[in-house]
């Protein structure tokens, strides 16, 4: 894949766009998180890669952005615990694995359960034989079948998320993103993320980078050119408490997107499971200033 010359992007108003649609047509709605959310429903981003990698420009992440590839990298490799996911320089679980929330579903104190991220992509329950990986599957498929319409990974184990009366979810918190569709098209790689819920100010930029951080992966193992990459949002959301935060994001000027590369550790790596956030380098990045921390929803 290359990148135009930075002076030669157009910028960039996907993402800002969602922003805006939320804050003028969101329907407020109740949550269990206990504050009131704006939400619209089916937004996709389209993000040709040869514009810029879609790390945003409303606000500076320029000190977290590689955390969401670790965070991936370790679903990839099956993590479930903060002990895991630590190995992978992840460190925001921990509200999400309390006695609290683990305890009353059956899940160890310290682990998010074995409905989540790294165990549907890693160790799917199959009903007749040992776990399935999805993601080396992925690639075998695609260097294989690159013709195919079914490359395709998803983070849903529908018996562990039943929720209701005399049902027992097998996760804290049910997986909000990770539904990736992958075409290959005219000798280049298309990679589609659909998420169910996506908390739009604070996990959305997240889940772009990792995500977008998964094509140069599958460009990189297969060697198919990665071309754009989708992020389609089904529950589209703001949390009244952010709402101020957006707004200032608003106000900034639309920037073009970065250049993010694979370093030379990166270009030699030939299994799925052994990429690291770090063969990951981000230059280009002209953001607007940081506006401070914006509240999270737990």
């Amino acid at each position: 894949m290359e990148y135009l010359p930075y002076d030669q992007r157009p910028v960039s108003t996907e993402y800002r766009r969602v922003l805006e649609r939320i804050l003028g047509e969101g329907i407020e709605t109740q949550t269990r998180q206990g504050v009131n959310a704006f939400t619209v429903m089916q937004q996709t981003m389209t993000f040709p890669l040869a514009h810029g990698f879609p790390v945003i420009t409303e606000r500076s992440i320029r000190s977290f952005w590689r955390k969401p590839i670790g965070e991936l990298c370790a679903f990839i490799n099956g993590a479930t615990t903060l002990a895991e996911f630590e190995r992978f320089g992840v460190d925001w679980w921990a509200p999400w694995t309390t006695p609290e929330k683990t305890l009353k579903k059956g899940i160890e104190p310290g682990s998010i359960g074995p409905g989540s991220y790294g165990a549907a992509f890693h160790a799917y329950p199959t009903p007749d034989g040992p776990p399935f990986d999805q993601f080396k599957h992925l690639v075998e498929q695609l260097r294989e079948l690159p013709e195919l319409r079914t490359h395709f990974v998803d983070p849903w184990i529908a018996p562990y998320q039943v929720r209701g009366e005399g049902k027992q979810p097998k996760t804290t918190i049910a997986p909000c993103h990770g539904w990736i569709h992958v075409r290959v098209l005219d000798g280049g790689l298309h990679v589609h993320m659909t998420q169910r819920s996506g908390d739009v100010p604070v996990g959305v930029p997240a889940n772009m980078v990792q995500y977008a951080a998964l094509a140069l992966m599958l460009e990189q193992l297969t060697g198919y050119a990665a071309v754009a990459y989708y992020h389609t949002i089904s529950d589209a959301h703001i949390y009244a408490d952010q709402v101020v935060a957006v707004r200032a994001m608003l106000a900034t000027e639309p920037r073009p997107l970065p250049t993010v590369t694979l370093n030379e550790a990166g270009r030699a790596v030939t299994d799925i499971h052994d990429f690291r956030a770090e063969h990951f380098e981000l230059a280009d990045y002209h953001p607007n200033p940081s506006i401070g921390s914006i509240p999270v929803a737990t």
